[in-house]
């Protein structure tokens, strides 16, 4: 009965439902069974923590994905990168939408074949717990601010915590300043006043724009193009955000699809919006142009 009931207890409390790969296909001469360990540990431990107080149901997980490619190993060192993403649903749709999607290119870390991952938020257990820690709590928070405005704040405090504890270790790709795309850049983005502007975007795109368009596309998408204007005051302060990459590879595809029934005037103005963003995304943002068929 113990069982039954913890087990019910952990349905309804764990906040992410989350696909984790480790790919290994660059390793040559080495076992695949430590890849496969890592794999699962890491999914075992996103899947089972409880990340923070609020309550979800089974239905409400944040769907998630970690994609690792491991590039050396060596010593039980792995060095590689992580593509992160996370998806929402759409109110009163089948439509998921792609939150988060971000590639971190500088991922190194220590594991011992079946060594436990513990979680802690006072201590740094180690890299790849951390790196976890990380992209979990940015996951929650930036989900959270598409739900209500600034709902997110809590857990980019705990972000902000591990990279705190992240810096002091002198492990790579937590060092402010060190790289405009890091993960002390990655916070820094979403929590500096000067482009904090991206958080009430990702309320008004996703709740007051996507979840409108079930009862007016016009209206919903009419909110998008505001939004995107925001973000050209957000490109404005700080060209170089790595914000704005992560709304150019979690939105672009997207934007596409949402402009495909809006009129020429629109279509021709949310081209000129994003061009001087994604100058080097020409062949996507043409598109946007396209008449619909």
């Amino acid at each position: 009965m113990a069982m039954s009931v913890m087990a019910l207890f952990t349905a309804k409390s764990q906040e992410l439902n989350c696909t984790v790969e480790v790919n290994s296909d660059q390793i040559e001469n080495s076992s695949k069974e430590v890849f496969e360990t890592l794999e699962q540990a890491i999914a075992e431990y996103i899947n089972t923590n409880k990340w923070t107080n609020a309550q979800f149901a089974a239905n409400e997980k944040i769907e998630c994905r970690m994609f690792f490619t491991i590039k050396s190993y060596e010593n039980d060192v792995f060095t590689g990168e992580l593509q992160v993403q996370s998806m929402r649903p759409v109110y009163n749709s089948s439509y998921t939408t792609t939150v988060l999607n971000f590639r971190d290119t500088n991922i190194e870390f220590t594991y011992i074949e079946n060594e436990p991952l513990v979680y802690s938020e006072l201590s740094m257990e180690s890299n790849l717990t951390a790196i976890i820690n990380f992209y979990c709590f940015m996951i929650i928070a930036m989900d959270f601010d598409t739900f209500s405005p600034e709902g997110g704040t809590p857990y980019y405090e705990s972000a902000a915590n591990v990279v705190r504890l992240a810096q002091s270790s002198g492990e790579t790709g937590w060092k402010a300043f060190e790289d405009n795309k890091n993960r002390s850049a990655v916070l820094s983005a979403y929590t500096d006043n000067a482009t904090s502007g991206i958080r009430t975007i990702l309320y008004n795109y996703h709740r007051l724009g996507l979840d409108q368009m079930a009862v007016s596309v016009d209206k919903g998408r009419a909110t998008i193009t505001q939004c995107i204007e925001e973000l050209k005051k957000v490109y404005d302060v700080a060209p170089m955000s790595v914000c704005l990459s992560i709304f150019r590879d979690s939105k672009l595809d997207e934007l596409v699809n949402i402009y495909s029934e809006a009129g020429t005037t629109e279509k021709n103005k949310v081209y000129e919006l994003l061009y001087p963003l994604y100058p080097t995304d020409g062949t996507r943002l043409n598109k946007i142009k396209e008449t619909s068929k």
